[in-house]
C-alpha cells in the first residue's frame, strides 16, 4: 500500500513540507545528515520535534547540545576523577560519540562558532570521533543526525556554511500557523516500516541525471546537495512503499532539498516546435493482415519518460518550491546566496579575543596573564597523564611525591572573547554641488540608514565637509534624535573639502577602533573636490589629496561604502571608492531598502575584517 508523507490535505504548504521532512529524515538521520530549522520557540518548533521522537527508533538518542560547549564535552578527552584514582589516562566519552545511531539538537545554531560547527561537520563525513589529545588516540564510531535550531531574526543570520551545506533540510517554520499543527501527522509505523525498506530501494541512471541537472540550472554549486536530495528521493519511494525511485518521488527531493539552495532561476528556453503531420497516411499494403493493438507498447511508454522532459519536470518542480521571498530576489534577476551558503553574523561586530570578560573562546598552553584565565580542570587534565613519570622521578630523587605533580609545561589559560559594538559614520557632502542638487536627497537616504542603524542597536556619527574643512557633527552616540537633529540643520553650500572629510573620518574610526568598536564608513558624496588638504582651492590639487587620503584609509583596512549623489556616476567618485576599497552605489537607483542592504554587506565585511585583525 502506497503511504505519502503529506500532512493532509487540509495543511498549508509550509507545514506540509515541514512534516514531509521530518518523516524522511527520520527513516535515515545519519545518511541525511540533518535539518536546519529556522524558528523562534514556538508551537510549531515544539510539534516539530514531537514528531521527530515519535518517528526515531525506540532507544534511539537524542540529545541536546549546547551553544557554549567545550571540545570535551563534545568530542571526549581524559576523565579527570578517573585518571586521579586509576593513575593512567581514562577516556570520557563525548556527547556525540552519545548520540550514536541517533540526533543531536544544536540550541542556537546561528550563534554557533565556526570551530565548532567545523568539528560537527567532520564528524558526519567521517561517521566517526577521531580523539587524539590529553595523552589520547581514540576512534569511536560516531552515525548520528543533526537538527540545527536557527533563531536568527535578520535575513543575514544563519549557522555556519560549514554545517548548513552539510544538511539535506533547509526548513522555515515562520509562516506556519496554530490551525496547522492539528492537522494528523503520519504513522510512526509507516516511517518504521520504510527504515526497514530503505536498502531495497533503487534510482535509475535517468533520475540520478535529472536531479543533478535540476541543481545546475538553479546555481547549487555544492555537490553535496544533489547527493543529498539523491537520498531524500530513496527516503521517499521508501516511506511510499515502492522499490525505485519514481518521478514523484524525485520531485519531493528537489523541492525539499534543491528549491531553498537556489541562488539563480534557470533560463527559460522556447519549446521546440513539434513536425508537421503528414499530408496523408501511406496505404496499407496488400494481403496484410491488421496491425496487432498497441496498448501494450503505450503503455511501456507511458510508464519512462524522455530524459529532457523529466530534467525539464524536476526544474518546473524546484522552481514551484522556491520560498516566495527567495524568488521575488531571483526574479529580480539578482544572483543570491541561499541559506547554505550563508556565512551568517555581521551585525554584533567583530569578536575581541582580549580580556578577562565576555565567552571563552579558548583554552592554550601557558601562563596566566592579564588578560586571560587560569583554567584549573584543563591545567590538571594536562597533568594527569604523566603522574606516573613524575612519581618514578621524585623516587629517584628521593623527593616527596604529592597527589598531583603540577608543573609550568602543564598550565591552560582560557582567553575570552566578547562582540564590539558596530558605529557607523556618516561623511555627509554639504558643499555648493551636493546643496544645489542632491543634499535633500542625501540627507533622507542618511535618515533612512539611520533608522535601520537604530533598530541594529549600532552607534552612528556624523562628519559634514563645506567650505574649507570637515567638522564632526556627530561623535558616536546612538541616539537617533540627535543625529536626526543635526543632520537637519545642516547647511549646504561652498567649496568640497573631500580630502579633509576623508582624514576627519579616519580619524573617527580610529578612535572608535581603539575604544574595541567596529567602524564602518558611509560616504555620500559626488567626488567633486576643490578645496586642498590646506584649505586652498584648485581641483588639481583637491583631487590629488583625495586620492591619497583615500589610500590611507584603505591601508587602514576600515569597511567602507560610497554612495554617489550625482545624477549620473562620475568617474572621480567611482575612482575614489576603488582607492579607498569602498562599495559604489549610485544614489538615484539606490532606494532605502538596497541602501540598507548595502550597509549591511559593508558591516558584515568589516565584522570579518576586524576579527581576522584580532
Amino acid at each position: 500500500m502506497s503511504t505519502t508523507a503529506d500532512a493532509g490535505p487540509a495543511a498549508s504548504p509550509h507545514w506540509a513540507a515541514a512534516a514531509r521532512a521530518v518523516a524522511l529524515f527520520a527513516i535515515d538521520p545519519a545518511g541525511l545528515h540533518g535539518v536546519s530549522l529556522r524558528s523562534l520557540a514556538n508551537p510549531a518548533r515544539d510539534r516539530w520535534l514531537a514528531l521527530l521522537r515519535d518517528y526515531l527508533p525506540e532507544g534511539a538518542p537524542l540529545r541536546r547540545v549546547p551553544n557554549h560547549i567545550t571540545d570535551s564535552r563534545l568530542l571526549g578527552g581524559l576523565d579527570l576523577a578517573a585518571t586521579l584514582r586509576t593513575g593512567k589516562p581514562v577516556a570520557e566519552r563525548g556527547l556525540l560519540v552519545e548520540a550514536d545511531g541517533g540526533v543531536v539538537v544544536l540550541a542556537m545554531a546561528e550563534r554557533l562558532s565556526a570551530g565548532v560547527a567545523g568539528r560537527v561537520g567532520g564528524v558526519i563525513d567521517r561517521g566517526e570521533v577521531q580523539l587524539e589529545r590529553d595523552g589520547l588516540g581514540l576512534r569511536s564510531t560516531t552515525r548520528i543526525g543533526v537538527v540545527a535550531l536557527d533563531e536568527g531574526l535578520a535575513d543575514d543570520e544563519h549557522p555556519p556554511v560549514a554545517l548548513t551545506d552539510r544538511l539535506a533540510f533547509l526548513l522555515d517554520l515562520s509562516a506556519v500557523t496554530e490551525a496547522d499543527l492539528s492537522v494528523p501527522a503520519l504513522p510512526a509505523e509507516a516511517v518504521a516500516a520504510a527504515r526497514a525498506r530503505l536498502g531495497s530501494v533503487g534510482i535509475a541512471d535517468e533520475m540520478v541525471n535529472a536531479i543533478c541537472s535540476a541543481a545546475l540550472a538553479f546555481g547549487v554549486a555544492s555537490v553535496r546537495a544533489s547527493l543529498l536530495a539523491i537520498k531524500v528521493a530513496r527516503a521517499a519511494a521508501a516511506l511510499a512503499g515502492r522499490d525505485s525511485v519514481t518521478q514523484e518521488d524525485a520531485a519531493t527531493a528537489v523541492s525539499l532539498v534543491l528549491a531553498p539552495r537556489a541562488t539563480i532561476l534557470p533560463n527559460a528556453e522556447p519549446p521546440e516546435e513539434e513536425p508537421p503531420p503528414p499530408d496523408e497516411p501511406p496505404p496499407p499494403e496488400e494481403n496484410s493482415e491488421p496491425d496487432p493493438p498497441e496498448e501494450p507498447e503505450e503503455q511501456e511508454d507511458a510508464d519512462s519518460i524522455d530524459p529532457k522532459e523529466l530534467e525539464e519536470m524536476m526544474i518546473a518542480v524546484a522552481q514551484a518550491a522556491i520560498p516566495d521571498k527567495l524568488l521575488a530576489q531571483l526574479r529580480e534577476g539578482k544572483t543570491v546566496r541561499s541559506r547554505a551558503q550563508s556565512s551568517g553574523g555581521g551585525r554584533a561586530g567583530a569578536a575581541k579575543k582580549k580580556g578577562r570578560r565576555g565567552r571563552p573562546a579558548a583554552t592554550r598552553a601557558g601562563e596566566p596573564t592579564a588578560n586571560t584565565r587560569l583554567n584549573l580542570i584543563e591545567t590538571l587534565r594536562a597533568a594527569a597523564p604523566w603522574q606516573p613519570i613524575r612519581r618514578q622521578e621524585a623516587e629517584r630523587e628521593g623527593r616527596i611525591s604529592t597527589l598531583v605533580e603540577v608543573r609550568r609545561s602543564d598550565f591552560r589559560c582560557t582567553h575570552f572573547k566578547q562582540r564590539s559594538e558596530t558605529t557607523t559614520i556618516f561623511v555627509v557632502d554639504a558643499s555648493g554641488s551636493a546643496a544645489l542638487q542632491r543634499l535633500a536627497e542625501a540627507k533622507g537616504a542618511v535618515e533612512l540608514l539611520l533608522a535601520d542603524c537604530y533598530v541594529r542597536r549600532d552607534n552612528v556619527a556624523l562628519v559634514a565637509f563645506r567650505g574649507k574643512q570637515a567638522e564632526v557633527l556627530l561623535p558616536p552616540t546612538r541616539s537617533l534624535v540627535r543625529a536626526k537633529r543635526s543632520l537637519a540643520g545642516l547647511p549646504g553650500g561652498g567649496g568640497t573639502p573631500l580630502a579633509s572629510a576623508i582624514d576627519a573620518a579616519g580619524m573617527v574610526a580610529t578612535t572608535c577602533r581603539d575604544k574595541g568598536q567596529t567602524p564602518v564608513l558611509v560616504f555620500l558624496t559626488d567626488g567633486q573636490g576643490n578645496i586642498a588638504r590646506d584649505g586652498t582651492p584648485g581641483r588639481p590639487q583637491a583631487e590629488k589629496d583625495a586620492i591619497e587620503s583615500a589610500q590611507a584609509l584603505r591601508i587602514a583596512g576600515f569597511a567602507t561604502m560610497l554612495i554617489d549623489t550625482a545624477r549620473r556616476p562620475q568617474a572621480m567618485a567611482q575612482k575614489l571608492a576603488a582607492e579607498m576599497g569602498a562599495k559604489y552605489l549610485l544614489l538615484p537607483y539606490a532606494d532605502a531598502q538596497a541602501m540598507s542592504r548595502a550597509v549591511k554587506a559593508t558591516t558584515a565585511d568589516s565584522v570579518a575584517a576586524e576579527s581576522r585583525r584580532g
